[in-house]
């Protein structure tokens, strides 16, 4: 089948696994409508329409047949070792040898010099280990007492064993294969028996006639079509506008004023190929009934349940961290409820060792770049610093209670977003580099903005600035933002979202709001004086 893509990946210069990954994507949505119209009173034939459309993805399409049965291994022993063992140490078992396996492809993917223009096993394993390891602890926590769990646990739970096909349709959901997203069993099976659709609070607001809510098909061709926006401006743009041309002649005859400026278009360039992929991956799951999260004030159905990223809240960010949390959004649920919460004693609170394995967990299921360690590491100092900026800084510019922001409240909101967007593309250049060595040089040529910013800040707050800051808003009678208080995780048609109780976490943040995908920060280990 490649004499079908060779000619169009010659036409946009891109390689034939780019053209047939997207070929994937596009004609999921094709796929998607047929599945949507299986009976629900014949869930099996769902289940093979799934891994049928798996089987065709990896063999005559993206020939990569080691790598189906690289990921049905891991998916039988997940299965028998899930099924069969019933201690306590079962999760962990599931946890270690689909984590070792990835990381051995990720190795691997790393000595033969594989690019991301590759398509080979990790990417679909690492989706397939977080719905494996998922699986597992919902089983887990299918077999404790009810009132050991918390509310997530409680909706995610499995107490009726999955027969082999329905774990393998499960394994396989085509929408999510290749790229994600990444689903628990709970949600597949509600997919699969439409059962969220028929709760007493949805099935009245249903059009007669009519098995789902309506703006289904709106949501996902929308989404369709904004994916081949950001593969557009990939495409078009992406030969220019990319962080490896930092490092070309061109670039470094410029001025440092210049360079960091024109620097700043390659982020958003880069990122619109994860834009891309996790927004077609997106609506093409919305076709089979995925993602629905209710309804709006005027009766209209929400699909956001199946998104990875907020494209909007990540180019524009108020603050770095409700940047964090709009990229790669599973992960961190993943990360949240299969990681961190795990790896706390019982009875205990997480502190920094539960955060510390978990970061661990996050950087070795991304890969071994040295790059994106580099990345993770600068995280956690940029973190540091715009968690002081905001409680030692921002209350100086909110408006008082009840009043109408001013002016300099919106110049503060308009320099910490482009500060944000700075500070971003500058950290997560590495990430994409993926060399320690070139991304150093990069930082470099750029003449260690980043570093001056976020370093600098901390110095300041270390140095007395955050006394001396506190002091000032006493004197003024300003008040500082207000801590952050439990989420009360919302239940959407019965089911919990995954909220927590912020008490879980013992900090300020609940665990419900907690990132997880970058170390502890600086400030949380070593507080600066006040």
């Amino acid at each position: 089948m490649d004499a079908l893509f060779e000619p169009l990946a010659a036409l946009v210069g891109a390689s034939v696994d780019q053209i047939k990954l997207i070929f994937c994507l596009l004609v999921a949505y094709p796929l998607g409508s047929l599945y949507i119209r299986v009976p629900t009173s014949q869930p099996n034939l769902r289940h093979l329409f799934s891994l049928t459309v798996a089987i065709l993805f990896f063999f005559p399409v993206l020939k990569i047949y080691s790598a189906f049965f690289q990921l049905l291994a891991s998916i039988l022993a997940t299965y028998f070792i899930a099924k069969y063992d019933t201690s306590k140490r079962m999760p962990w078992v599931v946890f270690v040898i689909v984590m070792g396996h990835l990381t051995v492809n990720h190795v691997i993917r790393a000595v033969y010099g594989f690019s991301y223009e590759t398509m080979e096993v990790t990417g679909p394993q690492m989706v397939l280990t977080m719905k494996l390891t998922t699986f597992a602890w919902n089983v887990y926590d299918g077999r404790r007492k009810t009132e050991e769990l918390d509310k997530w646990q409680l909706a995610k739970r499995v107490t009726k064993y999955p027969t082999i096909l329905e774990f393998l349709g499960y394994s396989f959901y085509f929408p999510g294969l290749l790229v994600g997203p990444y689903l628990d069993y709970a949600e597949y099976m509600d997919v699969v028996n439409e059962t969220m659709f028929n709760h007493p609070d949805v099935r009245p607001k249903i059009k007669p006639g009519r098995r789902m809510p309506s703006y289904r098909k709106r949501a996902a061709y929308t989404r369709m079509l904004l994916g081949l926006v950001y593969l557009g401006i990939f495409v078009v743009f992406g030969p220019k506008f990319y962080f490896g041309a930092g490092l070309t002649p061109e670039f470094r005859k410029m001025s440092l004023v210049k360079r960091i400026i024109y620097f700043q278009a390659f982020g958003p360039v880069e990122r619109c190929k994860y834009y891309a992929i996790w927004t077609l991956t997106e609506g093409a799951s919305i076709l089979t009934g995925l993602g629905f999260t209710g309804f709006g004030p005027h009766g209209e159905a929400h699909w956001n349940g199946a998104a990875n990223v907020k494209v909007f809240t990540i180019e524009f960010p108020p603050n770095f961290k409700v940047l964090l949390d709009s990229w790669n959004m599973k992960t961190n649920v993943w990360l949240r409820e299969c990681v961190y919460k795990r790896v706390t004693p019982k009875g205990k609170k997480p502190g920094f060792a539960s955060s510390m394995i978990t970061f661990f967990t996050s950087a070795f299921w991304h890969g071994i770049a040295s790059g994106y360690y580099l990345t993770f590491i600068m995280g956690g100092f940029i973190t540091a610093a715009a968690r002081q900026a905001r409680t030692l800084i921002r209350p100086f510019f909110a408006p008082a209670e009840g009043q109408a922001p001013g002016l300099t409240k919106h110049l503060y909101d308009l320099t910490t977003v482009v500060l944000s967007a700075m500070i971003l593309n500058y950290a997560a250049s590495p990430f994409i580099i993926l060399s320690a060595k070139d991304s150093i040089e990069t930082w470099k040529i750029l003449g260690w903005y980043g570093h001056v910013v976020v370093m600098g800040s901390l110095v300041f707050f270390y140095a007395g600035g955050a006394a001396f800051l506190k002091g000032l808003q006493k004197s003024m009678g300003v008040a500082p933002p207000p801590r952050a208080s439990a989420a009360n995780g919302k239940a959407v048609n019965g089911k919990a979202n995954g909220g927590v109780s912020g008490n879980a976490s013992g900090t300020e943040t609940p665990v419900s709001e907690k990132n997880f995908v970058l170390p502890p920060s600086v400030d949380k280990i070593v507080p600066p004086p006040s």
